[in-house]
């Protein structure tokens, strides 16, 4: 095996350290390459292999001293070009073949399983209400894995929800990983999210507009009554304090209705004689001012 600067690994200058001086490096150099840090990173992989290795050797100190010696006397040979083959000689000669004493225990070191990460849409009143889904995804063997969880209460468009353990399988005894997933909030045809705010459409008649009244509307959780000034045009906004989105525990954006007003397709022939008489009798004419 290719002997391997340990000192240099854990980013020591000097094998006089201590064996703390040794566990702030570990820790140090596990916290940069650790994977959740590097995700993908296959480099990352094979750098915390080798800080595990280095660590599992220079914390004990009967193979640390074993490994000092070879460590004083050849390093400098190994830099000049060394060859391979007489390194692993030397390394032997000292370690008692250590090659297959560190495969052995590596091999059996435990391995966290990797983080799975998915999204799922979702209507704004399950998020504000909270509501349980299911998820369905295909385990490591290509089969269906069922999953049930609950979508808590107030969420925020973009927010993960994670279950810990529901990711990948660990390995030689290593935790599993979790399942990370991402909410993605839907606007429907009731409802739209700004930031806070939640827009939604309000539909009155010409009558309704013209004369001013007081109508309700549904909000997320609520009918609310509210009042329509006179001369109410479309496009206008109401605005609801307070009855828009989560914010915090305590916080609400708020809810602003959009006016629309509608005509009627069919009149019946009461109605159209209304209709004719406030043709003949208005001035009205929206067009005089474009």
């Amino acid at each position: 095996m290719v002997f391997k600067d340990y000192y240099k690994i854990l980013e020591l200058e000097t094998s006089r350290v201590t064996l703390e001086e040794i566990k702030v490096a570990y820790r140090n150099q596990a916290k940069k390459y650790h994977p959740d840090v590097n995700v993908g990173d296959k480099l990352a992989e094979e750098k915390i292999k080798d800080i595990n290795e280095a660590y599992r050797t220079l914390s004990v100190p009967g193979q640390k001293r074993k490994y000092d010696r070879i460590w004083n006397s050849h390093v400098g040979k190994l830099k000049s070009g060394n060859t391979k083959v007489g390194n692993n000689y030397i390394f032997n000669m000292f370690l008692g073949n250590v090659e297959n004493k560190i495969e052995t225990k590596k091999d059996k070191t435990p391995i966290r399983g990797e983080n799975i990460e998915t999204q799922i849409d979702t209507s704004i009143e399950d998020a504000f209400f909270g509501k349980k889904k299911t998820l369905v995804l295909k385990n490591t063997e290509g089969k269906d894995k069922t999953i049930d969880f609950q979508i808590p209460a107030g969420i925020r468009n973009g927010e993960k929800i994670r279950l810990i353990g529901q990711g990948k399988p660990g390995q030689n005894g290593g935790k599993d990983g979790d399942l990370l997933i991402k909410i993605n909030m839907q606007n429907n045809s009731k409802y739209e999210l700004k930031g806070y705010d939640i827009y939604t459409n309000l539909y009155l008649t010409p009558w309704e507009a013209a004369l001013g009244s007081k109508i309700k509307i549904k909000t997320l959780e609520e009918e609310a009554e509210i009042y329509i000034p006179e001369g109410t045009q479309t496009g206008d906004n109401i605005k609801l304090k307070n009855k828009g989105y989560k914010k915090g525990q305590d916080e609400r954006g708020d809810l602003y209705a959009t006016v629309k007003i509608m005509t009627p397709k069919e009149l019946s022939p009461q109605e159209k004689k209304v209709y004719e008489k406030l043709k003949s009798i208005s001035n009205f004419n929206p067009r005089k001012s474009f």
